[in-house]
């Protein structure tokens, strides 16, 4: 008899575990058809909940010269820029609108800042390989990581989420798609709601308002300072965005062929340091600093502030390297906060974001100028 109950119990289990997959299934599918909207948590715009209440993807990005242009960075509602080593900028794109997109890329590798950016939006973290030093805080159970390379114990099935093209050679040519990205995500059982509680990062502007920083400096012409591609940020008051270039050109989406163009900028110098004599960097998204907010033609000098962070919480792990040594808390991972001269919380125009992550020993590099004519070389002094 107990064999007997020992197997049915078994068999119930079983029959709960499917029932709540085929559930969880039929509500992701009713969801996905849903013609209820809402506002995104990213752009502040009205979406449908199926993009809006769906968990993000921060995927990292190539943005060396050779790697260019980069295929659906467009459909990115979020970009994040910050040095490397060398000096090289890579991108992390954060995406929740990207169903009919059918390659991203160039994906590469992860460096551990990134991975504290993405978590602040709750996203799931792609990338294919990593700096030895991402590998703790990528273990963490708390972060959702799709992983294109199974080293260091690392849960990762590359083959699912990405693929190798053959128009570009190694390693410029990983990339990936909606589907890939739905199937690993399925496999590795990550939720794709957004957690309890969650209730976005950025404030923004109502329906029909905007915010025009009146008392703010002319900007018509944004340099971030970054010396290797040399960035800069065209405004263009006819639409009210900032088109985007670098290495001397237009930077365009390579599926699109469109000029990438965003209605905020946001700045945010933070201290970094070598983490050895490699030049890999620690660039530190903890803690506090100062930076800009531009938008709509106009810039703020700002100042950032880690919600809640405390260095007396529990430490979850450490990065171990040969210049420093980083302890690892929850509370790191925690929304980062933009506010003005007076102490108010900046409040951004709907639309989609560049954040630049500028060293605290290159701000002086950072040019917002009133001439349009100005030369994107202007910042090597």
């Amino acid at each position: 008899m107990k064999k007997k109950h020992l197997l049915a119990a078994v068999a119930a289990g079983i029959m709960a575990f499917a029932m709540l997959g085929s559930c969880a299934f039929a509500e992701e599918a009713e969801e996905e058809n849903s013609t209820e909207t809402c506002k995104s948590y990213l752009t502040g715009e009205t979406v449908s909940v199926s993009v809006g209440r769906k968990r993000p993807v921060a995927l990292m990005l190539n943005n060396i010269y050779d790697a260019i242009p980069q295929y659906g960075i467009e459909n990115a509602a979020i970009v994040y820029e910050a040095e490397v080593e060398g000096l090289i900028t890579r991108l992390m794109g954060i995406f929740e609108d990207y169903k009919d997109v059918d390659r991203i890329g160039s994906i590469r590798s992860c460096r551990p800042y990134f991975i504290y950016y993405a978590r602040e939006f709750n996203a799931m973290y792609g990338h294919f390989g990593q700096a030895i030093y991402a590998i703790p805080v990528l273990q963490l159970p708390t972060t959702a990581n799709i992983s294109g390379i199974p080293e260091y114990g690392l849960a990762a099935d590359g083959e699912l989420a990405y693929y190798r093209s053959d128009d570009r050679p190694s390693p410029h040519n990983v990339f990936t798609n909606y589907n890939m990205l739905k199937d690993s995500i399925k496999s590795y059982g990550y939720s794709r709601k957004y957690n309890d509680g969650y209730t976005g990062h950025y404030k923004f502007a109502e329906d029909g308002q905007q915010v025009n920083l009146d008392k703010g400096f002319i900007a018509k012409v944004v340099l971030p300072g970054y010396t290797y591609n040399h960035a800069r940020f065209d405004y263009h008051p006819e639409d009210g965005l900032y088109y985007r270039s670098q290495y001397g050109d237009a930077q365009i989406d390579g599926g699109t062929g469109r000029q990438l163009a965003y209605k905020n900028i946001i700045i945010q110098s933070c201290e970094s340091t070598p983490f050895d004599d490699n030049g890999y960097l620690w660039t530190d998204p903890r803690g506090s600093g100062s930076g800009w907010f531009i938008t709509n033609g106009r810039a703020e000098k700002i100042s950032w502030v880690k919600e809640g962070w405390s260095a007396e919480d529990p430490v979850e792990t450490t990065i171990e390297a040969a210049n420093l040594a980083v302890d690892v808390r929850e509370c790191d991972f925690n929304v980062t906060r933009y506010y003005d001269a007076d102490g108010n919380e900046i409040t951004l125009n709907q639309g989609k974001t560049w954040v630049c992550i500028v060293r605290n020993s290159n701000a002086d590099h950072v040019i917002i100028s009133d001439d349009p004519t100005i030369d994107s070389y202007a910042i090597d002094f």
